[in-house]
Order: C-alpha cells, then sequence, then structure tokens
C-alpha cells in the first residue's frame, strides 16, 4: 500500500481526511473545510477548500473528480475534471465545484463534495516521425463507428 503524508491545515481541523467510503472503492471522499456555510448560485461555480495538503511520490498525481451521488441528486460538478494534484505541489487541495442545477448550492463545513484518486503517472517524450504507423481505424474522429 502507498502512503502518502498529509498535513491538516489550520481551518482544516475538525474535518475528516479523504478515505475510502467501501473496500473496493477505487476513489476517497474528500470533505469540505470551508469555515462558513458558501452558496454556489445556479450555472455558479466556487474553490471550495478541503484543509489538507499532501506529499504526493515522484511519479504520482491524485485526480480530483466528481461525486455520482452529487452529480445525479443535485447537478453538481468538478469544474476542471478530473483536476490534477502534481507530485510536487505543496499547497491547499482544492476543489472547484460547479453547480449545474436550477437552485443556490450550500456547501457546509464537513459535506462530502468531491473524491480523489491517487495514479501513477508515465512521463513520455515525444519522437517527431514524417509518418505515422497504419491502423484500421486511421483517422476517424467523433462518430466514425455510426454510434
Amino acid at each position: 500500500m502507498l502512503k502518502v503524508q498529509v498535513k491538516k491545515l489550520p481551518h482544516g481541523q475538525g474535518v475528516p481526511l479523504p478515505k475510502y467510503m467501501t473496500e473496493h472503492a477505487a476513489g476517497m471522499d474528500m470533505y469540505a473545510a470551508a469555515v462558513e456555510d458558501t452558496v454556489i448560485p445556479p450555472g455558479g461555480w466556487k474553490l471550495i477548500p478541503t484543509g489538507i495538503s499532501i506529499a504526493l511520490p515522484d511519479g504520482y498525481e491524485a485526480q480530483v473528480r466528481p461525486r455520482s451521488g452529487l452529480a445525479l441528486k443535485q447537478g453538481v460538478s468538478v469544474l476542471n475534471t478530473p483536476g490534477t494534484v502534481d507530485a510536487d505541489y505543496r499547497g491547499e487541495v482544492g476543489v472547484i465545484l460547479m453547480n449545474h442545477s436550477k437552485n443556490d448550492l450550500i456547501i457546509k463545513r464537513g459535506d462530502r463534495i468531491a473524491q480523489m484518486i491517487i495514479n501513477k503517472v508515465e512521463r513520455i517524450q515525444f519522437e517527431e516521425v514524417s509518418e505515422l504507423t497504419d491502423t484500421k481505424r486511421g483517422a476517424g474522429g467523433f462518430g466514425h463507428t455510426g454510434g
């Protein structure tokens, strides 16, 4: 199991650390560390603090993704989904929530607002060539299979 250092910031005291909600969950639920209720109007978005900073090992990233329950029940998504936390970032992890509903969204301290997934990152180097190898699909783009 990969160990990741986490630092609770002063405004994150009393807010749970991200955690897996089931035995086989891929993502950890993240919690709002807002000091007071935050209102996101319909069509609006706001950066919600989590009250934590993390130190990922080299070769890893954290992805911040929407929670399916919030998306289905309240029309809430993460604006830059997935948000990426790089291994060399040591600032507070924030979540940019977008309200796609027709009602105000109220985020309270301790609300589960997103999920975080830790992934290995493969670094590449581009090699410029004059031609690419051919495939059956070739340059077929969006909808090329008729679907």
